[in-house]
């Protein structure tokens, strides 16, 4: 393995101290595509625009005022308010097509879920935005026989607290859904959490 393939995330964990709802994508994209220095930085990557959706009925509430990026500082206000945190299952992985595709990344070394989840204790609900981050979790849960389907979640038992964990369809463009279809699966799980 080259050594020089190898990245470790760019980011610390988006944990406020009252999180409910904790989100797990998989790996950010390469810097090249970033918009902004905050998870789901790709401007192609529909995550934000979900969220506009969901809580405010309007897919640019995200975006700045000329809508080439998104507004860091308004995500980050949204997030403490609602109680959500965000990270990624990979904290070291290879891109073997240097892109932003889950299906060309390799998850060298993941995050620990039970160091993270210690960090917010308030939080009960855990959403993976895409198959690898379901994947990558599910191997520190062996336990876990069955998988959720698209939008729905089972519980795990993470060191004698019990979590819904919820499969969401990723934000990705390249995900065969509409921003609508994909929001109604995000409002179902907010709802559900008591923060729609």
């Amino acid at each position: 393995m080259n050594e020089s393939q190898i990245e470790i995330h760019p980011l610390l964990p988006f944990l406020p101290s009252d999180s409910m709802v904790l989100l797990l994508g998989s790996f950010p994209p390469p810097r090249s595509k970033w918009k902004m220095d905050f998870f789901y930085p790709n401007f192609q990557n529909d995550m934000w625009r979900i969220m506009g959706v969901v809580f405010f009925n309007n897919k640019d509430y995200f975006l700045t005022e000329d809508k080439k990026s998104f507004n860091k500082e308004r995500i980050i206000v949204f997030l403490e308010e609602k109680r959500i945190a965000v990270f990624d299952m990979g904290h070291k992985v290879i891109r073997h097509k240097g892109n932003a595709s889950d299906r060309d990344l390799e998850v060298i070394a993941p995050i620990d879920i039970r160091s993270l989840l210690l960090e917010i204790p308030s939080c009960s609900f855990v959403a993976v935005t895409g198959e690898k981050a379901m994947d990558t979790l599910l191997l520190q849960i062996p336990s876990v026989e069955k998988r959720p389907s698209i939008g729905n979640f089972i519980e795990i038992p993470i060191d004698k607290q019990l979590y819904r964990l919820y499969r969401m369809p990723s934000s990705s463009r390249a995900y065969p859904k509409s921003l609508e279809e994909k929001a109604s699966f995000y409002a179902k799980m907010f709802r559900d959490a008591g923060l729609l």
